[in-house]
C-alpha cells in the first residue's frame, strides 16, 4: 500500500501529525533497564492521543530515544567475532533498508563507499531482532529491512564531537543523492533508505507501530542489557492513515508534539542560505550537506534537521533550541534586558520555526523540552526523591507514589527546562537562559550592528529623489485598478478609524479567474488558515505573543560564531511611508556605505504590451542578480516610473519573481526587499507581498488617495493621523491574518507563502510562485498581463465614463456596472414570490438565473456538465420530495446574529420537514425544547458548540441530534464569531450567561482544540454527554481540508460539515470575507477523494454547506460526495431577508438580523415560506435524478463519473480552468461504499461513569443521596459526564439537590475532568487532573486536592493542567494546587478558588467569580468583561502582570457595607441559579471570606488556613478585577431596581 501517489486533489504534503510526547530520566545519569521499561510504560499510557484508521492493526507510529546500549552491542560483537573500541568511539547507524535486494546492496555500497572515504572505518552490520506477532498485515508488508551499521572513529577525527559532525556528512552525502539515483537506475528502492538514527551517543528505535508494540517488536528493548539514563517515547496521530515507517518519532535529536506552521518559509530560508553560510568547525564539509533539508519531509524532520545543523556548527542544545523557538521578547516589558538582547540578536540569525510545539530533545548528554511561545501544547513533569524526572503530554502516565514525589510542576510558554547528566542535576529556565545571555556581550553588539529606521533622520536630497510625476492622481489610481469601494469600504474607514473594516452576509461574487473583470492578482490568492491540527492565535488579547518587526537587508551567517559585525535595519512595521522610503535611499550615506541600495524598476513598456511582460520580468531578476553582485544590500522594486508609457507590473508577481529567483541563486540571504508599489492598499494586499517575500512595502498611491480623501471629505484629522490611523489598521490586519494560521511574527511570516492559489495555472505558479498549491488551473503570464493592460487602458485610453471618476467595483455590494452578484434584486424577488404563493414556475425562474451560467459566470459548479443516462427514469421512480428533504439542514446562524422571530421560523420549518436547523453559538432558550401545542417544535436539532461556548449547558447538549463542533466558519475561517454589544440585549444575555450591552467575541481557537488529538478528546466529551447525539464537525473548504476530513474521520467524528467560503450573517472583517477559504466543490471534492484512500469514508456522514441556492447545486454536492446539504442564506431569503448587507449594524428593515423591537415587529416570513423553498430545491433535484437515472440521493453521493467539464468555455479567462483534478474518481480499494454507510466506535463501554451510573441509580430515579468511593487512572478521561447527561435528561438545568451524588476519587484523572457536571453532583479528586478540568461546568462541583499526608507546598505545585473551567456556565470548583495556562477561561458563572494559575488567567470571562490565592501569569483577565476575579498579591507585583485594557484594579476592604443591595454573600449556594455570591458592586470582603472558607471546608487548603487566621492584615492584600462594561452594567440595573422599588412603595 504505502503512500499513494498523488491523484486527484489529494497530496501527501499536505499531512500533518502531533501527539503524545515523554521522558523519563535519571538526573544523575544512572543507567538502568528499569528507564527503559518505564519509558515504554508511559508510552501506552500515552495510546489514546494516538489514532488508527480504518485498520485496527494499523496506528501512524511510535517509538523510543535512548543512549547506546554499550553492554548490549559489546555482546553481539563477541559473539560474531568482531572488536568494538571503547565506548564513545564507536557509532550505531540504525538503517531502515528497502525490501528490494538490488537496491538495497545498491545503498550498503554507496554507504561504505562514503564511510571509507571520509576517512572512518566500517566494524560490521547487525541484523536488528524483530518480532513480528500481533502486527498487522498492511504494516508487514511495508515493513522495512531493518540493520544496524557499526563505525569506528577514524584517525582524521580529534575528538567525539568531530566523529559525530562526520558522521552528519556521511550521512547526507549516502541519503541525498538517492532520489536522483533511483530515477538514473530505475531502481525505485533507492529512495526508501532511511536512518532512524545515526550517532555514537544515542539510539532511536521506532516504526509503524502501536503504542503497545514498540517493547515487544524490538527485542533489544527487552534485553536485560539494555541499560539508558533516558527514554524518550512518542506516540503519532497523523490526520492520513498512509502507513509510513519513517514518519514514526523521535527524530534524530526531538520528538515533537506540535505543528510548524511557518515550515515552507522556513525551508525557502534554509536553501537560500546555500552562497552565504560557512562554517570553521564544518569546513569543506558543509557543501557535502546539501540540501540540509530535503523536500517532501513531515514538519518535525525538516525541524530536526535545522537543529542537526546548529549542533554540528558548534552551538549547544538549548542554545539552538532557543534560537529555532524564541519565546515572545518583543512585547515583554518583564523580560531582563541581557535576555532581551538574546534574543534580539538571534532574530536577524534565525527566523522562528513558529507553531504550537512542546519539544523534547537531546543528544545523549542533555535531555530538555520546551515549549512555544503561546504553551499551546500541554507538557507535565514530576521529580522524584529518588532522582528521576517524568514529563509527559499528561500527567499519571507512570504509577510513582505521592509520597516520593517532591515536585509537580509544568512547562510553562516559552520556558525551557534541561537536565545536564555530567553536571547530574536539573537547570531550569531563569538559570540555563541567564548563563546563556551572559556568554557574550550580546548587548553590545547589538548597540555596535542595530539600526533602527526610526532612528535615523538623514535624508540626501539627491539620493532620495522621485521621478517628477506627470500623470493625475485618478490616472495613477485607475492605472494600478483603485475602485470607488477601495475608497468608501477601505481606505475612508480605515483612516478614521484605525481598524481593519467589517462587513456580513458572506460573498456572492465570482472568484477572480471567472470574472469578467480586470482583478488584481491578489484576488487570485486565498489565506490558509488553522483548523485542528493547530490553533490559530487572538492577536488583540493575546498581543504579547505577536510582533510585526521587520529585518531589512542582508543576514549573518548563521554558523559564523563572529561578534555582531554585520549591520541590519529594523522596523517596528513593515509600512513604510514615503519619507521612510527617502531614510532607506539615504542610508548609505547616513550609515557610512554600511547599506547600499538599488532600485529595480517593474515598469515594463507599454508599447510591448501583452507579450512584453515575460522579457521584462526576465530582465527585472538579471538587475537584481547583477545588483546583489555589485554589493548592493537593500533592493526597492518601484513602480514609480508609470505613465502613459510604462504598465506597472503586478506588485505581488514582481516581488515572487525576484524573492525566488534569489532564493534559487542562493542570495537571498544577502539582500533586502522593499517593495514601493502603488497597487497595494487593503490588507490582504499587504499579506499576500509579505507572504512572498517582502520585508516591508510603501504603498505610495494610498498615502495619496489618504490625503485627498482627507481634504475633500473634510475629515476632522490631520495628515499625519490619517497615515498613522491607516498604517495601524494595515498593522492590525497583518497581525490577525498571520494569526489564522496560528503565526506569530512577521519575520516568520514574510517569505512562508501561507496561501493557495485559485485559478492561476501550474505552470505559472511553479515560475513565479514555486510551491503553491493550485487545484483548478486557470489563468497563465499572458492573462496576468491582459489584465494589467486593461488596466493601464482604463487610466489612459479614451474612455468618457472613465475620464472624470473611478469604475464602481461593486464586489461588496450590488452596483450597475459592477461586479456579477448571484444574489440580486430581481431573483430575491422572484424567489419571495413563489415561496409566498407556493408558486412553481417562479422558482424555475429563480432558479434559471443561478443554473444558468451561459451568459454570466458565478461558480466552479456553473462550469459542469451531467451526463445523463442512455434511458431516463420516469421521475414517479424517483423518491419523493418527502424523502430528500430530510437530507437538508439550515446554516449556522445564531440567535443573537438573527431575531427570535427569523431562528424560531426556521426551527419549526424545519421540524415540519424532518429536516435539521442549527443553532448557531449562541445557546439556545430553553424554552424551545418543549413542543408547542399545535404540535410544531422550535427545537433546533444540531446544537452548535462553537470556541465561545455561549449556553452551552450539559442541558442544551442532551436536547440535541446533532452537536456540531464549529472548527472554523465560512465567512471569516480562523477568527471568532463577534456579537456587536448593541445586539445584545437582555434576553440574549440571559441565553448566553453575558452581560446585556457588552459586545461578544469568541476566541479564534477552541481552547480545548490546539491539536488532532485535542479534537480526539472533544468528540470523546460531547459524545459521553449524549450518547444519542452525531457529533459533527465543521470545517472549511481549502487546500488540505480533506487531510484534516481523514484525521477528524479517525477522531471519531461522526459527521463531517464541508463549507464553502461564501456565507455568514455575523460581523466578518472584509479582508477575510473575500480572500479566506475556497469554494467548497474544491474542498468537498478533496475530502471525498481523501477519505476513500484512507477507507475511512464509510463511517462518516459528509454534508456540503454554504452558497447552495437550487436542486442544480445539490446535485452537484451529492456527485461530489455530499451524503447532506445545508443551507443559509436562501433560506432566509425566503424568509424575508433583501440582502442587505449589514446584519452587523442592527438596522435591518426586515426585521431578520436585528434586535431592535421596532424593526422585529416587521419580520413577516412563515415556516411555511422555508417549507415551500425546501421542496421546490428537492422537486428541481428529482427532475435531474430521473434524467441522471437515479432512483434515490443515496445512489447519488459520490458518482463523479456522472459529472464533466462543459464544452467549450468561450471566456477570456475561464478558458484555462480545469477541472480534471475535482472530477478524478479515486480507486474504491477496501471502501465498502462511495458514502456514508457504518457507524464509529467511541470506544464508550470502557466508560468509568458505566460504573457510576450504575452506582448512583437510586439519586437518579429518586433523588435519594449516594456516595461512591473509586480508583481513577489517566486512562479514565471524560469522568463525570455522561452521568451529568442522564441527570440533565431528567432534570434539565437545575438538576438534583446538591450533594445527591457525591463521588469521592484518588489517583490521577484523565482529560476533561468533570466536563459538563450537572447539578448536584459532587466529584471529590485527591491526586491531580489533567487538562479542561471541569470544561462546560453546569452546575456541579469539582474538588481537586493534594494527599493529606504529603507535604508539598501547594502554591508551588500544579494540581490542574490546562484551559481549566473553560465555558462553565454554574457550578463550584476549587482547587488546592497550582492550575496552568488559561485557567476559567471563557467562564461564565462558576465560582472558583485556585492557588495560583499560569498565563491568560480569567481570558474573555463574562461571569462567576475567580479567587486566585497565588501567583498568577501574564496577561491575566484579556478580554474580560463579566464576573469578578480576586487576586492576592503581597508583594504589589500583579498589576504589571493583568491586561487592564477592559478592567479596573481595585483595593478590598474588610468594612462592611451596610447596604445589603441586591443580597448578601452566603455560605452555600442555594440553586444552579444562585451560587451565593449576593451583590457584586458590594460586600467584597464578606464575599472573599466566604470562599476562603468554602475552598478551606472542601479541601482542607493550609493557605486559605492561613489568610483567615490572619484576616485583618490579609484582606488588604488582595486586589479586585472588575471589568469596567460589568459595573457599568449592573448599576444600570441597579439603577431599574431602585426604579421599580420606588414605583411600587407609591
Amino acid at each position: 500500500m504505502g503512500f499513494p501517489a498523488p491523484q486527484g486533489l489529494y497530496d501527501p504534503r499536505n499531512e500533518h501529525d502531533a501527539c503524545g510526547v515523554g521522558f523519563v530520566a535519571h538526573i544523575k545519569g544512572a543507567k538502568s533497564h528499569a528507564i527503559i521499561a518505564q519509558a515504554l510504560e508511559i508510552l501506552k499510557n500515552l495510546d489514546h492521543r494516538g489514532a488508527v484508521g480504518a485498520d485496527p492493526l494499523l496506528g501512524d507510529g511510535a517509538g523510543i530515544l535512548i543512549q547506546l546500549p554499550d553492554a548490549l552491542y559489546r555482546k553481539w560483537a563477541d559473539r560474531e567475532g568482531l572488536k568494538l573500541p571503547p565506548a564513545g568511539d564507536y557509532a550505531v547507524a540504525m538503517c531502515f533498508l528497502p525490501q528490494d535486494e538490488v537496491a538495497r546492496d545498491f545503498i550498503i555500497g554507496t554507504f561504505e563507499k562514503f564511510i571509507a572515504k571520509e576517512g572512518q572505518r566500517l566494524i560490521g552490520w547487525r541484523e536488528v531482532p524483530v518480532s513480528t506477532i500481533g502486527l498487522g498485515k498492511t504494516v508487514k508488508a511495508e515493513m522495512p529491512v531493518i540493520r544496524q551499521c557499526f563505525i569506528a572513529r577514524g584517525e582524521n577525527c580529534a575528538d567525539q564531537d568531530a566523529f559525530e559532525r562526520k558522521l552528519l556528512t556521511i550521512r547526507k552525502q549516502t541519503q541525498n543523492p538517492l532520489a536522483a539515483l533511483a530515477e538514473k537506475h530505475s531502481l525505485s528502492g533507492l529512495t526508501e533508505l532511511y536512518m532512524p538514527s545515526f550517532s555514537s551517543r544515542t539510539v532511536v528505535y521506532k516504526g509503524l507501530l502501536l503504542a503497545t508494540q514498540v517493547g515487544s517488536f524490538y527485542d533489544d528493548l527487552g534485553d536485560p542489557d539494555c541499560v539508558s539514563a533516558l527514554g524518550l517515547v512518542h506516540q503519532r496521530f497523523s490526520t492520513n492513515t498512509f502507513p509510513s515507517w519513517k514518519l514514526a518519532h523521535p527524530y534524530r535529536f526531538i520528538a515533537h508534539n506540535g505543528e510548524i506552521n511557518t515550515v515552507r518559509g522556513n525551508v525557502n530560508w534554509m536553501n537560500a542560505r546555500r552562497r552565504t553560510m560557512e562554517s570553521e568547525l564544518l569546513g569543506p564539509d558543509l557543501d557535502k550537506m546539501w540540501p540540509i533539508i530535503p523536500h517532501g519531509q513531515s514538519d518535525t524532520a525538516c525541524l530536526d534537521n535545522a537543529l542537526e545543523l546548529l549542533l554540528a556548527g558548534g552551538y549547544s542544545l538549548a542554545h539552538a533550541v532557543m534560537m529555532l523557538i524564541p519565546e515572545a521578547w518583543a512585547g515583554n516589558p518583564l523580560m531582563s534586558p541581557e535576555r532581551r538582547a538574546f534574543y534580539e540578536y538571534h532574530a536577524a540569525l534565525m527566523e522562528p520555526w513558529d507553531g504550537p510545539a512542546a519539544v523534547a530533545f537531546t543528544d545523549g548528554r542533555q535531555i530538555g523540552a520546551t515549549l512555544d511561545r503561546n504553551g499551546l501544547r500541554p507538557a507535565r513533569f514530576l521529580v522524584t526523591d529518588d532522582d528521576l524526572v517524568v514529563m509527559a503530554s499528561e500527567s499519571g502516565v507512570l504509577p510513582i507514589k505521592e509520597d516520593n514525589i517532591v515536585r509537580k510542576w509544568r512547562l510553562q510558554p516559552g520556558r525551557m527546562l534541561l537536565i545536564d547528566f555530567e553536571q547530574g542535576r536539573i537547570i531550569e529556565d531563569e538559570e540555563l537562559k541567564a548563563q546563556l545571555s551572559a556568554k557574550q556581550p550580546y548587548e553590545d553588539w547589538l548597540e555596535a550592528a542595530q539600526y533602527k529606521l526610526k532612528d535615523l533622520d538623514l535624508v540626501e536630497p539627491e539620493l532620495a529623489q522621485l521621478p517628477v510625476e506627470t500623470t493625475s492622481l485618478l490616472d495613477r489610481q485607475q492605472a494600478f485598478g483603485y475602485t470607488q469601494e477601495d475608497l468608501s469600504r477601505f481606505l475612508e474607514p480605515m483612516a478614521a478609524n484605525g481598524d481593519d473594516p467589517l462587513g456580513s452576509m458572506g460573498t456572492d461574487t465570482p472568484i477572480a479567474v471567472l470574472s469578467n473583470k480586470s482583478r488584481l492578482l491578489y484576488d487570485y490568492f486565498k489565506q490558509n488558515f488553522a483548523q485542528v491540527t493547530n490553533p490559530p492565535i487572538d492577536p488583540i488579547r493575546e498581543e504579547l505573543v505577536m510582533s510585526l518587526v521587520s529585518m531589512i537587508g542582508p543576514r549573518p551567517n548563521l554558523l559564523g560564531m563572529e561578534a555582531g559585525t554585520h549591520k541590519r535595519l529594523e522596523v517596528d512595521q513593515p509600512i513604510l511611508t514615503n519619507d521612510e522610503v527617502a531614510k532607506i535611499r539615504s542610508v548609505e550615506a547616513a550609515l557610512d556605505g554600511a547599506f547600499r541600495t538599488e532600485t529595480i524598476d517593474t515598469t515594463w513598456a507599454a508599447s510591448a504590451g501583452v507579450d512584453g511582460l515575460e522579457m521584462a520580468i526576465k530582465e527585472m531578476c538579471w538587475a537584481a542578480t547583477e545588483a546583489v553582485l555589485q554589493d548592493k544590500n537593500i533592493l526597492i522594486l518601484s513602480d514609480r516610473a508609470q505613465g502613459p508609457d510604462r504598465i506597472p507590473m503586478p506588485a505581488l508577481l514582481a516581488t515572487a519573481a525576484v524573492h525566488h529567483h534569489l532564493v534559487r541563486q542562493g542570495l537571498r540571504m544577502q539582500t533586502g526587499l522593499v517593495v514601493e508599489t502603488g497597487e497595494a492598499r487593503e490588507v490582504h494586499h499587504f499579506c499576500v507581498l509579505a507572504g512572498y517575500g517582502a520585508e516591508a512595502i510603501n504603498p505610495y498611491v494610498a498615502f495619496e488617495t489618504l490625503e485627498e480623501i482627507r481634504v475633500r471629505k473634510e475629515l476632522p484629522l490631520d495628515a499625519r493621523t490619517v497615515k498613522k490611523n491607516y498604517i495601524k489598521a494595515v498593522g492590525k490586519g497583518i497581525l490577525k491574518v498571520m494569526s489564522k494560521m496560528g503565526i506569530s511574527t512577521y519575520q516568520s511570516y514574510c517569505g512562508a507563502q501561507i496561501f493557495d492559489a485559485v485559478g492561476l495555472s501550474s505552470a505559472f505558479v511553479a515560475s513565479y510562485f514555486t510551491g503553491t498549491a493550485t487545484t483548478i488551473e486557470g489563468i497563465g503570464l499572458a492573462q496576468v498581463a491582459e489584465e494589467a493592460v486593461r488596466r493601464h487602458q482604463t487610466a489612459y485610453g479614451d474612455n468618457p465614463i472613465y475620464r472624470k471618476m473611478l469604475d464602481v467595483g461593486g464586489m461588496y455590494g450590488l452596483r450597475l456596472r459592477g461586479e456579477e452578484h448571484a444574489w440580486t434584486a430581481s431573483n430575491i424577488a422572484s424567489l419571495q414570490h413563489a415561496v409566498r404563493g407556493n408558486l412553481p414556475e417562479k422558482y424555475r425562474e429563480f432558479a434559471q438565473t443561478i443554473n444558468d451560467q451561459s451568459s454570466r459566470m458565478l461558480t466552479i459548479r456553473g462550469l459542469l456538465a451531467f451526463k445523463n443516462a442512455e434511458k431516463p427514469l420516469d421521475i414517479s421512480e424517483v423518491e419523493p420530495a418527502s424523502e430528500i428533504v430530510k437530507r437538508f439542514a439550515t446554516g449556522a446562524m445564531s440567535y443573537g446574529s438573527i431575531s427570535w422571530e427569523a431562528h424560531t421560523t426556521l426551527a419549526v420549518a424545519m421540524n415540519r420537514i424532518g429536516g435539521k436547523s442549527n443553532t448557531g453559538e449562541g445557546g439556545e432558550d430553553p424554552r424551545r425544547f418543549k413542543p408547542l401545542d399545535n404540535g410544531d417544535s422550535m427545537r433546533s436539532s444540531i446544537k452548535q458548540v462553537a470556541s465561545g461556548r455561549f449556553g452551552v449547558t450539559t442541558e442544551y447538549l442532551v436536547n440535541a441530534d446533532d452537536v456540531q463542533i464549529k472548527m472554523a466558519q465560512g465567512a471569516k475561517p480562523g477568527e471568532g464569531g463577534q456579537l456587536p454589544g448593541h445586539k445584545v440585549d437582555k434576553t440574549i444575555g440571559q441565553v448566553r450567561h453575558s452581560t446585556p450591552g457588552v459586545g461578544l467575541i469568541s476566541p479564534p481557537p477552541h481552547h480545548d482544540i490546539y491539536s488532532i488529538e485535542d479534537l480526539a478528546q472533544l468528540i470523546h466529551d460531547l459524545k459521553n454527554v449524549n450518547t444519542k447525539a452525531r457529533i459533527s464537525v465543521k470545517l472549511v473548504s481549502e487546500v488540505g481540508v480533506g487531510t484534516v476530513a481523514a484525521g477528524v474521520s479517525k477522531a471519531r467524528a461522526d459527521h463531517i460539515t464541508i463549507s464553502g467560503y461564501e456565507g455568514g450573517t455575523g460581523a466578518s472583517p472584509l479582508t477575510s470575507l473575500t480572500h479566506a477559504g475556497s469554494p467548497w466543490e474544491i474542498g468537498l471534492a478533496e475530502t471525498q477523494q481523501t477519505l476513500i484512500l484512507n477507507n475511512l469514508r464509510s463511517r462518516i456522514c459528509v454534508q456540503a454547506d454554504g452558497g447552495l441556492r437550487t436542486g442544480r447545486d445539490v446535485a452537484v454536492a451529492a456527485l461530489l460526495g455530499a451524503d447532506e446539504f445545508g443551507f443559509a442564506t436562501a433560506p432566509l431569503i425566503a424568509a424575508g431577508c433583501i440582502m442587505m448587507r449589514k446584519c452587523h449594524l442592527n438596522t435591518c428593515p426586515v426585521g431578520v438580523a436585528t434586535q431592535d423591537p421596532v424593526l422585529r415587529a416587521r419580520f413577516t416570513g412563515q415556516p411555511e415560506h422555508v417549507v415551500n423553498y425546501m421542496f421546490f430545491v428537492a422537486e428541481e433535484l428529482r427532475a435531474i435524478m430521473a434524467e441522471l437515472g437515479f432512483r434515490t440521493v443515496g445512489e447519488m453521493v459520490g458518482r463523479v463519473d456522472r459529472l464533466d467539464m462543459r464544452g467549450a468555455i468561450d471566456h477570456w479567462k475561464a478558458g484555462g480552468v480545469d477541472l480534471s483534478r475535482i472530477l478524478h474518481q479515486v480507486p474504491l480499494g477496501d471502501s465498502p461504499s462511495l458514502g456514508w454507510s457504518g457507524t464509529q466506535d467511541h470506544g464508550l463501554d470502557a466508560a468509568l461513569d458505566n460504573e457510576l451510573i450504575a452506582a448512583a441509580a437510586d439519586a437518579l430515579d429518586s433523588k435519594a443521596p449516594v456516595v461512591i468511593e473509586r480508583k481513577v487512572i489517566n486512562v479514565n478521561r471524560t469522568v463525570g459526564a455522561m452521568l451529568s447527561g442522564e441527570v440533565a435528561r431528567r432534570y434539565g438545568h437545575a438538576g438534583l439537590p446538591d450533594n445527591s451524588i457525591k463521588v469521592k476519587l484518588t489517583g490521577v484523572a484523565g482529560q476533561s475532568f468533570g466536563a459538563w457536571l450537572a447539578h448536584g453532583i459532587t466529584l471529590d479528586l485527591t491526586g491531580d487532573g489533567n487538562d479542561y478540568v471541569g470544561k462546560g461546568l453546569s452546575g456541579g462541583r469539582v474538588i481537586v486536592r493534594q494527599p493529606g499526608h504529603v507535604e508539598r507546598e501547594a502554591g508551588d505545585n500544579i494540581i490542574v493542567g490546562n484551559t481549566v473551567l473553560y465555558g462553565a456556565i454554574a457550578g463550584e470548583a476549587f482547587f488546592n494546587g497550582v492550575a496552568g495556562e488559561r485557567f476559567a477561561v471563557r467562564n461564565s458563572g462558576a465560582v472558583a478558588v485556585v492557588e495560583g494559575c499560569g498565563d491568560h488567567g480569567c481570558e474573555y470571562m463574562t461571569g462567576g467569580v475567580v479567587a486566585v490565592l497565588g501567583k498568577t501569569g501574564r496577561n491575566f483577565a484579556a478580554g474580560m468583561s463579566g464576573g469578578i476575579a480576586y487576586v492576592y498579591d503581597p508583594d504589589g507585583q500583579f498589576a504589571k502582570l493583568c491586561n487592564t485594557a477592559q478592567v479596573d484594579l481595585l483595593p478590598i476592604s474588610a468594612v462592611r457595607d451596610e447596604d445589603d443591595g441586591a443580597g448578601r454573600p452566603a455560605q452555600r449556594p442555594s440553586s444552579v441559579y444562585d451560587t451565593g455570591m449576593g451583590d457584586m458592586l458590594r460586600h467584597d470582603g464578606e464575599r472573599l471570606k466566604v470562599l476562603l472558607e468554602r475552598h478551606h471546608l472542601h479541601t482542607g487548603s493550609k493557605r486559605a488556613r492561613g489568610l483567615l487566621d490572619d484576616w485583618a492584615t490579609t484582606v488588604g492584600k488582595f486586589v479586585k478585577v472588575m471589568p469596567r462594561d460589568y459595573a457599568k452594567a449592573l448599576k444600570q440595573i441597579e439603577t431599574e431596581r431602585l426604579e421599580a422599588a420606588s414605583v411600587a412603595a407609591e
